[in-house]
């Protein structure tokens, strides 16, 4: 149910902390945009506009407050094939396909699947993240003029020094306002954002793709579009989460979905690419004071504002200024407790962890690595909990009837521990199996209930189930073959 004075709240409940950390993070978002807009093979305008557009259009519509969406090298590394082999066109297009899958998952509530994402996958995607934000930070620390060492240094101390004195202002922001001065008064030899790519001097305009309007053209783009909007999606719930956990706020996640379909579809038709929400532009946000929706809103407004009026003073701003405030977010990002927990979490969930950041950081794939890590998640929880499956039995005093009683998880990591557990050759009249204890969860385990209960009748032993709970009689019911009369025959094979 809507709530005005919810919404208000999130809009206008902390108007100066989100105008300053909304300015820090236009700033940082000019040469991250340019640069996914090289990888993804385009105009630095394409990456610029999706980047003004995407902030602006899901400050309203999306479920995250302070979370910062725009051009994303997640995004960006996924559209470089299609750019080269069909163009720009082709591209604007696979974004709107994108947009409308991410409206059909959001539609269909499969932001759900979030709940089967573990802790230590999340600590894996967050260090891989804080690993791969580092080095794409290295280009402007190698081969560069030596003065660009004490300017990184300098800025990484107003960033962490400043705050000392005052948080009236970001110190993010000091750190660009006092790095620019020294530059341009003292005409040092440094990187300056001028020289990432050229920035639009004019609004962006609405456009529609030119593309064929065919089978063949969805046939091109729809690859491209699933990947995009999988990732995207992906990298928005988790840095969503993240985000809730850093402001202690909860969010919508099905919004969110709805609000990235939206905000991709718009900024194709004013030329710009497929985005995401941005983990280190987030987190610049949130660091910096930034809360609310106005924060995003104002970030995407700043960045309109400085390409198209202000371009000659943003072009002069020195990459160590930002590169500082990039090794900063790498550092806050990073859980720098993970690598303490590796001695004291259990093996399984440290593998877990270790093997979705080396996947993450191997590929640059963040589906690759969350996928990775959430079926290894998968498989140590099947293990585990098929260890605490048991089967006792004990034989009446007349030695007549074995009662075998099952304990735990029946379910297809156990179904042949439970197998093995009878003595099909004892000369025994009857077997009861006491499920009282146990659940049957899978077709695996109803198939070697079958399997145990026609072998003794085969042997002349005459066999009961008996304490099935309501949903594990119903299973067994359903998907059981061994109370139909002709079971030996279908199960004889078996």
């Amino acid at each position: 149910m809507f709530n005005l004075d919810h919404y208000r709240q999130e809009w206008f409940g902390n108007i100066r902390g989100d105008a300053l950390s909304g300015l820090v993070v236009a700033l940082a978002l000019v040469p991250e945009a340019i640069a996914f807009s090289i990888i993804a093979g385009v105009d630095p305008k394409v990456g610029l506009y999706a980047s003004v557009v995407i902030a602006i259009v899901i400050a309203f519509v999306g479920g995250r407050p302070a979370m910062i969406s725009a051009a994303t090298a997640a995004t960006a590394v996924l559209m470089g094939s299609l750019v080269r082999e069909h163009g720009l066109q082709y591209l604007l297009a696979a974004t709107i396909l994108a947009g409308l899958l991410q409206l059909g998952a959001g539609w269909l509530n499969l932001q759900r699947v979030m709940r089967f994402v573990s802790k230590s996958v999340m600590t894996g995607f967050v260090n891989a993240l804080a690993i791969l934000i580092f080095a794409a930070q290295l280009p402007e620390l190698i081969g560069v003029p030596w003065m660009t060492y004490p300017m990184v240094a300098g800025g990484l101390a107003i960033i962490y020094l400043f705050p000392r004195l005052t948080t009236v202002v970001p110190s993010p922001l000091v750190c660009i306002i006092v790095l620019t001065a020294i530059a341009w008064f003292s005409g040092m030899d440094l990187h300056t954002v001028g020289e990432m790519g050229e920035l639009p001097r004019a609004l962006p305009t609405l456009l529609l793709p030119n593309v064929p309007l065919n089978l063949e053209t969805l046939m091109i783009i729809l690859p491209y579009a699933v990947g995009v909007a999988a990732v995207g999606l992906l990298e928005s719930l988790m840095t969503a989460q993240i985000v809730d956990e850093a402001t202690d706020t909860s969010s919508d996640k099905r919004r969110e979905c709805l609000g990235q379909g939206i905000a991709n579809i718009a900024s194709a038709f004013f030329g710009g690419m497929a985005g995401c929400a941005m983990i280190g532009q987030s987190g610049i946000n949130v660091r910096s004071g930034g809360r609310g929706r106005l924060s995003t809103f104002l970030a995407g407004a700043y960045l309109l504002v400085l390409m198209v009026i202000l371009g000659d003073l943003l072009r002069i701003i020195p990459m160590p200024a930002l590169v500082a405030i990039m090794i900063m977010v790498s550092i806050g990002t990073f859980d720098w407790r993970s690598i303490l927990n590796l001695r004291d979490h259990p093996r399984s969930s440290s593998f877990v962890m270790l093997a979705t950041v080396a996947f993450v950081v191997g590929t640059h794939n963040l589906a690759i690595g969350v996928l990775v890590g959430v079926l290894l998640s998968g498989v140590f929880f099947a293990w585990k909990i098929s260890q605490i499956f048991a089967v006792r039995s004990e034989l009446s005093e007349d030695g007549k009837e074995r009662i075998y009683q099952v304990a735990g998880q029946l379910f297809f990591a156990s179904a042949d521990q439970f197998t093995a557990a009878f003595d099909f050759n004892e000369p025994v009249e009857s077997v009861i199996i006491d499920l009282a204890h146990a659940h049957i969860w899978d077709i695996s385990s109803v198939a070697s209930i079958d399997k145990v209960v026609v072998k003794f009748r085969r042997n002349g032993v005459k066999v009961s189930l008996q304490g099935l709970n309501e949903a594990s009689a119903t299973i067994v019911d359903d998907l059981g073959q061994h109370q139909r009369a002709d079971a030996d025959v279908l199960l004889g094979s078996h």
